[in-house]
């Protein structure tokens, strides 16, 4: 794994994990100013916390998904991202599920629109933030989970075990540079255009031959 390859996934990793601490730590607030109110547990019409309303189970599962969060995050990137979609998902039903329950008995989360929206919001922000630099297309080369979508964690492409020629070592040596070169964004349109081209071939031996065919 090369040194951008790395960086890259250290600043994904820190978009991820500090992401999702702060949404966690966001929750921890909310939850606990509620649970310091000694809000009701099942009150339907709640109590003003920050803005919005809530109630005794609100608080409690306030703290509970931002503890999530916030484990995922000391878990690692990876899990902060998946954790973060996750519950970004989950705020997304939320907020549409309880919309529809508003001034009922079922409104069992003291949801008012303010709720609704923020928890709209809330979800579409953690969905951005968890799939960012991850599930998105078109990532660049050097993008880490870029490289594990094309056969694992290295981005150079294999080199055969056995070689007919010199010719070919030669070749297979220019085809790794060229290779480093476009995961780095340093390589020329050339390079690019007969990397892109040796990476159609299945077989290591046939992506040599076919930088060396490009050569003439």
């Amino acid at each position: 794994m090369n040194k951008v390859r790395r960086d890259s996934r250290w600043r994904l990793d820190a978009v991820h994990r500090v992401g999702a601490v702060l949404f966690g730590l966001g929750l921890w607030v909310f939850g606990i100013l509620g649970i310091v109110d000694r809000l009701k547990p099942f009150s339907t019409s709640g109590e003003s916390v920050l803005g919005l309303s809530s109630n005794g189970l609100l608080s409690a599962i306030s703290l509970i998904v931002g503890g999530v969060l916030i484990a995922a995050a000391l878990r690692g990137g990876r899990t902060a991202s998946t954790v973060t979609v996750v519950v970004g998902a989950a705020f997304v039903l939320s907020g549409l599920v309880n919309v529809l329950v508003l001034n009922t008995p079922l409104n069992l989360l003291a949801f008012r629109m303010p709720n609704v929206i923020f928890s709209l919001v809330s979800g579409a922000l953690l969905l951005f933030l968890g799939a960012y630099g991850r599930f998105t297309g078109g990532l660049p080369a050097d993008n880490p989970y870029q490289a594990e979508r094309h056969g694992g964690g290295d981005l150079e492409v294999p080199l055969p075990t056995v070689f007919r020629d010199q010719a070919d070592v030669v070749a297979a040596r220019e085809l790794a540079e060229a290779e480093r070169a476009v995961a780095q964004h340093a390589a020329t349109r050339e390079q690019v255009v007969r990397v892109a081209a040796a990476r159609r071939a299945r077989r290591a031996e046939d992506r040599v031959s076919e930088w060396r065919a490009g050569s003439g």
